[in-house]
């Protein structure tokens, strides 16, 4: 068989991914640690129950510089924002006063690539209820 260049091309191509799969498995299994560790800093110990937040994003972003988001919690003290494969999960964290007209938020936030973000709240009674919305991005833009 002859191997001409566009097949020698396609053959180093396929090494170089199939080379890169473990890097980018270590950098996730880093970032989810990271991610946990976000939420203990917010939490504690506490248990955490779906539900009870409202979090809105995109299913596909085209940028990952501007990925808007809208959270609420009805009673909610304060919430985190979390994406977990960014260099830096913990995104954002909310508090809300006694004089808060209502403990809800919209922004844009930076998406390094396709991911979950995940909204915590805290509640006024001290429960914490979640929230998650998977967002494929086109562009990444945090880099890594």
């Amino acid at each position: 068989m002859d191997l001409s260049r566009r097949h020698a091309l396609a053959l180093g191509g396929a090494a170089v991914t199939i080379s890169l799969i473990p890097i980018n498995l270590a950098q996730a299994a880093a970032h989810s640690g990271k991610t946990a560790e976000a939420i203990k800093m917010f939490a504690g110990d506490a248990d955490v129950a779906e539900g009870g937040v409202e979090l809105t994003a995109p299913e596909i972003a085209e940028n990952g510089n501007t990925v808007p988001i809208a959270v609420s919690a009805d009673g909610a003290a304060s919430i985190l924002i979390v994406a977990d494969g960014n260099p830096l999960p913990d995104v954002i964290t909310l508090n809300f006063g006694e004089l808060a007209g209502s403990s809800s938020a919209s922004t844009r936030i930076r998406l390094a690539g396709s991911q979950n973000v995940v909204a915590i709240a805290k509640m006024a009674d001290g429960s914490f209820k979640s929230a998650s919305a998977a967002v494929k991005v086109t562009i990444g833009g945090c880099g890594g």
